[in-house]
């Protein structure tokens, strides 16, 4: 493999009817960054029928070219002609990078990409940037530049992993959703846009999709909330978190929590915020009886503004708390719940 022959950083513009996921967003505004200390542009691949149209909305987020596969093979995700469709783009024009969102398509599509083409994935990244492998210098092995450095959590979440593919091309990952930041949005900037179709030809691994049913859930997703209540295993047990609740109606939140809740069964993965649940930047955290562990850290430590309430004083998220309150979160609570309430009553 002549490595000289890769350039680029490519994002896979992730749509659901004809729609642009938010990670694909993201994913744009991240390889800006890592184009910007490789000296090249980024490119993002938009896979679908139909999707022509969805080429500005990527430029307005900073895509610099966006190479168009469009076919009715690819109207709904189906693994193979999405897999024939990158794998071809990819072989085509041999980027250095390749990121896809590590939503439930891109865990399915990244992980047979990169074996069609051979090379090495890194999955669900939390953190990417452009460095030296091996990271410090070692004694008879040569240390390569300009890699890039994906970094994820390992073991569980127990601890943190950085990881590079040296020697083959592209450099693939997937990227958790919510970790990387959106470049601002920029009305009528335009981008190179190029049609590519490597042909499709249905086959016994093609599934045919009957019916799509969609599923109808009254939850909010805890990545788009501007206010969250979170709690921890201070909280006691499932019914204290009524407490979390009352707060988060009086304020206009969503209750979230960590991960010692999930494992206990008191709350769904779906509202885990950390390393191995969800990373979130809402206006206002609130933790609740949550020690402050690094994984949990890791998810939540970019939000606005952050209160802490525990009644251990020596707490790790009170090194991240803007404000905290040492005290009895079941006498705290209550209190604070109805004071909010009294405010929003005299406006």
């Amino acid at each position: 493999m002549n490595l000289e022959e890769y350039k680029g950083v490519f994002v896979f513009a992730q749509q659901v009817d004809n729609v642009v996921s938010g990670i694909a967003f993201e994913l744009i505004g991240k390889g800006k960054d890592l184009a910007k200390d490789l000296g090249c542009d980024v490119t993002a691949v938009l896979i679908g029928s139909n999707v022509g149209p969805l080429a500005d909305e990527l430029a307005a987020y900073g895509a610099d070219r966006v190479i168009v596969v469009d076919d009715p093979e690819l109207k709904e995700y189906r693994t193979e002609p999405y897999a024939h469709a990158l794998a071809s783009v990819i072989q085509k024009y041999k980027p250095e990078i390749m990121l896809v969102g590590a939503t439930a398509i891109g865990r399915d599509l990244g992980p047979r990409v990169s074996a069609r083409i051979h090379t090495g994935l890194t999955a669900d990244c939390t953190q990417l940037e452009i460095g030296d492998f091996p990271i410090n210098p070692v004694a008879g092995q040569e240390q390569k530049h300009n890699q890039l450095l994906m970094t994820r959590p390992a073991f569980g979440g127990n601890t943190i992993a950085t990881i590079a593919c040296p020697d083959f091309r592209p450099q693939m990952a997937t990227v958790r959703p919510g970790v990387m930041q959106k470049a601002p949005k920029v009305e009528g900037a335009k981008a190179v846009v190029e049609e590519f179709n490597p042909g499709f030809t249905p086959d016994n691994k093609y599934v045919e999709i009957l019916e799509v049913v969609k599923a109808v859930s009254n939850t909010v997703d805890i990545m788009d909330a501007k206010i969250l209540v979170s709690g921890g295993r201070g909280v006691g047990s499932p019914e204290n978190f009524s407490l979390l609740d009352d707060l988060a109606e009086a304020i206009g939140g969503t209750v979230s929590c960590s991960r010692a809740v999930v494992d206990a069964g008191w709350k769904p993965k779906d509202l885990q915020v950390g390393q191995t649940g969800k990373t979130v930047r809402p206006n206002v955290y609130f933790a609740i009886g949550i020690s402050g562990a690094i994984q949990h850290l890791a998810g939540m430590e970019e939000s606005d503004l952050i209160i802490a309430i525990n009644k251990d004083e020596t707490a790790p998220i009170f090194d991240v708390a803007d404000y905290g309150i040492v005290g009895d979160l079941n006498k705290i609570l209550p209190i604070l719940t109805q004071q909010l309430k009294s405010v929003n009553a005299a406006k």
